[in-house]
């Protein structure tokens, strides 16, 4: 490999919304996500509502594409 072309690897936190901590290593410092496996439906098993309103509905209230 050449040298000094890769980026620093290096021991960082992320942090979940729930408040969970992972160390972990990685290029970038202090990770901050909104959804990690500890509070995801698909590891908890629960249902939990994740987005309120995607893109889809965002797109025909833009339009006034109101299909009821």
């Amino acid at each position: 490999m050449k040298e000094s072309i890769h980026p620093n690897y290096q021991q960082t936190t992320i942090r979940c919304a729930c408040g969970n901590v992972i160390e972990t290593g990685s290029t970038k410092k202090d990770i901050r996500v909104e959804i990690c496996s500890k509070c995801h439906p698909f590891f908890t098993g629960r249902q939990k509502l994740v987005d309120t309103g995607g893109r889809a509905d965002r797109f025909k209230k833009r339009y006034g594409l109101n299909q009821k």
